[in-house]
């Protein structure tokens, strides 16, 4: 028996850190100034990774972590676009133990070349419940961010910036944010596909990760 309630506290731990990822993004899409919304993400973000027991640093690193390196916010990487429904093939990612993800794709931006010289593939998360799901690299993947990508989107975690009233989607680029695996080889993610690869630098979000 105590095995199984062993079993069970990352699981509350997991569930807790979710609820927390929910909560901080509704705030997020509830506060009209994006730059006080983007502070309130990096600062609470880097308090989970301090303090939470769900975090991805290592435990023996955590007090000596002080907060997640971030680009400056841009206003120009704020961005509202449509999404073009498409169709595609269902893909499997293996998750190690984490068994795998099944996503696919289901429509591609249509607005964000100019900025960022490129549209992105959005993808679905298969499954019960299901849900958004948009990883991407640019220019600076593996030189000044992580080489696997960063996320704009993940329902699974919560992340999600909402859309405009006319249906368009909010992709702020200075939400990026480094999967979990950046931070520590203990996890394993479901890193950017090849046709989601931006020519150019964006220069927003989370910046590489410097292991502690």
């Amino acid at each position: 028996m105590q095995d199984t309630i062993d079993q069970q506290v990352p699981r509350l731990a997991l569930a807790d850190w979710r609820r927390r990822l929910n909560a901080l993004y509704a705030e997020i899409r509830a506060e009209a100034e994006p730059e006080v919304a983007w502070r309130r993400w990096h600062r609470s973000r880097s308090q989970l990774f301090r303090e939470h027991p769900m975090s991805p640093l290592a435990p023996d690193t955590r007090t000596s972590f002080n907060t997640i390196p971030v680009y400056p916010y841009n206003r120009r990487l704020r961005l509202e676009v449509a999404a073009v429904p498409i169709e595609g093939p269902t893909e499997t990612v293996p998750l190690d133990e984490d068994g795998e993800l099944r996503r696919r794709p289901i429509a591609r931006t249509d607005g964000l070349a100019p900025a960022v010289g490129a549209e992105l593939t959005l993808w679905w998360i298969e499954g019960y419940g299901g849900g958004l799901f948009l990883p991407f690299t640019d220019a600076t993947s593996g030189r000044e961010t992580y080489g696997g990508g960063r996320y704009l989107l993940d329902a699974i975690k919560g992340a999600d910036l909402g859309s405009s009233a006319d249906g368009r989607l909010m992709l702020d680029f200075n939400f990026a944010y480094n999967p979990s695996c950046a931070w520590n080889d203990d996890w394993t993610c479901p890193l950017a596909p090849e046709d989601n690869r931006l020519p150019v630098p964006v220069r927003g979000g989370e910046r590489l990760v410097e292991r502690i």
